[in-house]
């Protein structure tokens, strides 16, 4: 379908989008939920702008919107909607469709949804070539597709063609969303969520890119995000979203600086680089060690003649009773690898794992005490969680498998373990599917309790979620590991998180172990080059201490 585009006057804008409301009917027609109410936003030409916000206020679904990628059954309209094409020209456009691709590239949350998994690299690149810019050549396409890769810094580009996306790291696979949006040579970019789930050198190197495509190309950018920092870091213009509603707007550093609603006021001071480093770690009696691990190795083969990887190269360590460990690096450092080493879901080349003191070895009855007693937080519940049980029988699942008490009990532990992680108990009842996300990691925690084990290890508990999540689930954590006494292992890329939850930190690069200490030492004095890379790469906004609403004529409180 064609749009209908009229010539328009105002030229100060490259987009401008006005009255943007999205609902989505209930049965028998009637509206249901608002997801945006009433959204007015400009872009000027080169010049980035962040919405930022909890999950559901509308973020997403705005540039879903902008492009005409809401589902069918969304109800979408808007008064007007504008852009300023190559010649200067400004056209109202009845239909966002129109804009898909040559005026506008979205670069989605989720790489790994968003690249097709049966269709290598090279092939992606060609699909978009065909579509947008009619090109049938296959050389052709070949050659920009290895240009366009490194253009966004993608190493060795000529090998990538050929590979798949689970062939490739989380900030490979970002970059080449990056270049896939750019192959129609848009002029806006929209960014939902683009670093989410990265660590934070990786972050920024993908901040570092945008900026320069910015550059290089005269493009704009509206990012989405649920990271205040980042938006303060990056964007020129900052828009706070809640509930589907504008609840303040205006230049960036005068909301950090004097922040007019009590929404965003909550958003700055729930940053988790802005927690107190967590107190140094001294129990009243000597700590009973109950993980621990010695000198622990695992590589994987190269494929393709390549030598080896060795993912995790003499790492050992300890974990006491009601004491957090983090261990954090950039990608490919070795995390995830040892974290299936020390929860039994890989098996070592050498070293040993040990609980209590004693060895995990195999064997059927071993391995189902030691799950029993280490218990495992994946970063993403959603996945997680079978989606057809209901949050009470998904909770209960790990004592069935155990074989621990009967249904009505089970049933039961259940309940008391929602009232633990504070949700209610209706809960129980509904699917994963009808829960936020904060609510389902609660039940995965929940899940994780529910054998009263001695270690929970928690992989990117909190990535996900928006800030004021981040921070009550947190608490929570901590509530609940004074009241256990359960000890964590928490692999993190969020060096806020980490800051105000670990008693120590582990750094890893290219699977060895760079430092190991206490948080303040690793905070405050770190001796490894790699630590300090960390740190720096974190986003910082300036902020005025205390944060108090004062009038401000420059910019706009909604109503």
């Amino acid at each position: 379908m064609t749009a209908t585009i009229e010539t328009a006057t105002d030229r100060s804008a490259l987009l401008r989008l006005e009255g943007l409301r999205v609902t989505y009917p209930e049965h028998r027609g009637h509206d249901g939920p608002v997801a945006v109410d009433g959204l007015s936003v400009t872009v000027p030409p080169g010049r980035a702008v962040a919405i930022v916000g909890e999950s559901g206020s509308g973020k997403s679904t705005t540039l879903h919107a902008l492009l005409g990628l809401t589902p069918r059954t969304a109800r979408v309209s808007f008064e007007r909607l504008e852009f300023l094409d190559d010649s200067g020209a400004v056209h109202r456009v009845d239909d966002p469709r129109a804009l898909r691709g040559r005026s506008v590239g979205l670069v989605p949350q989720d790489p790994v949804r968003a690249l097709d998994p049966l269709m290598r690299i090279g092939a992606q690149f060609a699909e978009l070539h065909r579509h947008f810019l009619g090109l049938t050549d296959k050389e052709e396409s070949r050659n920009r597709t290895v240009a366009a890769l490194e253009s966004v810094g993608i190493d060795r580009p000529v090998l990538r063609l050929r590979q798949y996306p689970h062939e490739l790291s989380g900030g490979q696979r970002q970059r080449i969303l990056i270049a896939l949006a750019l192959v129609g040579e848009p002029r806006l970019l929209l960014a939902d969520e683009p670093t989410s789930n990265l660590d934070a050198t990786v972050q920024r190197r993908v901040l570092d890119l945008f900026d320069e495509i910015r550059a290089e190309r005269g493009l704009s950018v509206l990012l989405v995000t649920h990271d205040i920092a980042v938006a303060g870091e990056r964007a020129e213009h900052l828009i706070v979203m809640r509930a589907g509603r504008v609840v303040e707007s205006g230049p960036t550093q005068d909301i950090l600086d004097d922040p007019q609603d009590p929404y965003t006021r909550q958003l700055l001071t729930s940053l988790p680089s802005g927690l107190p480093t967590r107190p140094a770690f001294r129990p009243a009696s000597p700590p009973q060690v109950v993980l621990a691990s010695r000198g622990l190795v695992k590589s994987f083969a190269g494929g393709r003649g390549q030598p080896p990887v060795d993912a995790v190269r003499d790492v050992s360590l300890t974990l006491h009773r009601g004491q957090t460990v983090a261990v954090v690096g950039e990608s490919g450092a070795g995390k995830s690898t040892l974290l299936r080493l020390l929860t039994g879901l890989e098996r070592p080349d050498a070293g040993a794992v040990f609980l209590d003191g004693a060895e995990a070895r195999a064997g059927r009855r071993a391995r189902a005490d030691f799950a029993r007693r280490v218990q495992l937080v994946y970063q993403n519940p959603a996945r997680s969680l079978n989606p057809s049980f209901p949050v009470g029988r998904a909770i209960a699942e790990p004592l069935e498998a155990h074989r621990v008490g009967d249904a009505r009990s089970r049933a039961r532990r259940a309940l008391d373990l929602l009232e633990q992680v504070e949700l209610p108990a209706e809960l129980a009842e509904r699917r994963p599917a009808q829960l936020s996300g904060g609510q389902l990691q609660r039940v995965a925690i929940a899940r994780a309790l529910a054998l009263e084990p001695d270690v929970v290890v928690l992989d990117e508990p909190v990535s996900a979620l928006d800030q004021a999540v981040q921070f009550a689930l947190l608490k929570l954590l901590g509530e609940l590991q004074e009241r256990l006494g359960v000890a964590y292992l928490l692999v993190s890329h969020d060096l806020g998180v980490v800051r105000a939850v670990a008693d120590e930190v582990i750094v890893m690069h290219r699977g060895r172990v760079e430092e190991h200490a206490p948080t303040a030492a690793v905070f405050e004095a770190p001796t490894s080059p790699w630590t300090r890379a960390l740190l720096d790469a974190v986003p910082t906004l300036r902020l005025p201490a205390p944060v108090t609403p004062l009038p401000s004529q420059n910019r706009k409180k909604q109503p």
